[in-house]
């Protein structure tokens, strides 16, 4: 993680325990001006290089005000007023960081970045909308067919730039988010799994909610399903991402459910 190395709990030796030279004990700043100063430099310099030359500056850039700052300034804000942030560096960071870690998640690449476990039936298929979607931008989905078809992709997060020591001291929120929607002149269903793996892969902890299943005629309208791993303990270093269905009544075509805008997201832990 490029610009979060600097939040690592493990800190090599520096000068930030020593007090400044004589020169600023000679001639003190506010720390409000230092707080303004760092402000306006990249927030990389300010945690690898401004805090690592004494005390006072380490005061400096470890406060919560200065990131607390920095945050409204970038539009970085709370979603929710009622919480707060645990730790406003932090946040800001995984704000700054944060995006889908899901390759083509809307199809708009056809399937590549996926790799297909099951493709039944007429297999799997990309189709425009029945339905809008909630955001507007989505035109596209992917479609199932009258046998199971599953799809999976495998998310390296030290490949993504979070890094092992990160990912175990801090234990970020990790948000996942599905849209799925059936037809509504044929029944169908819908699976998800979504696993945090260890170093060899094996689970750490798994989102696996049961079936869902939609009669013939049911609402057509977009669904979303979405989960938010806590506290789940150090080791996580993959997540698998599963997802699929079929239709139930064995139609050809592709009558089974649709999927699109699936998320995976490192996410900003929040107190109440």
């Amino acid at each position: 993680m490029n610009e979060s190395r600097g939040l690592s709990p493990k800190q090599p030796p520096t000068a930030a325990t020593a007090p400044c030279t004589s020169l600023l004990t000679m001639f003190p700043v506010p720390l409000e001006i230092f707080e303004e100063i760092f402000l306006s430099l990249p927030p990389h310099q300010v945690v690898r290089v401004c805090r690592l030359v004494c005390h006072q500056w380490k005061e400096v850039a470890d406060s919560e005000s200065l990131w607390k700052e920095r945050c409204r300034r970038e539009g970085y804000r709370l979603c929710d007023a009622s919480k707060i942030a645990k730790d406003w560096r932090l946040f800001y960071f995984l704000c700054k960081k944060r995006r889908n870690l899901l390759k083509n998640p809307r199809g708009e690449q056809d399937l590549s970045g996926w790799q297909i476990l099951e493709n039944g039936g007429d297999k799997w298929a990309l189709h425009d909308l029945r339905v809008p979607h909630p955001d507007e931008t989505v035109q596209k989905n992917f479609v199932t067919s009258f046998w199971m078809c599953r799809k999976s992709q495998l998310i390296d997060l030290e490949k993504e730039g979070y890094n092992p020591s990160f990912m175990d001291y801090f234990q970020p929120d990790i948000r996942i988010s599905d849209w799925y929607s059936p037809r509504n002149d044929c029944g169908c269903i819908y699976e998800i799994c979504v696993e945090l793996l260890n170093q060899r892969k094996k689970p750490v902890q798994t989102f696996a909610p049961e079936t869902i299943k939609f009669e013939q005629w049911s609402v057509e309208r977009w669904n979303q399903m979405t989960h938010v791993f806590q506290n789940y303990g150090p080791g996580v270093r993959y997540i698998r991402f599963t997802h699929g269905g079929k239709d139930t009544q064995y139609w050809a075509g592709w009558y089974g459910i649709r999927l699109t805008d699936s998320c995976v997201e490192i996410c900003p832990a929040m107190d109440t």
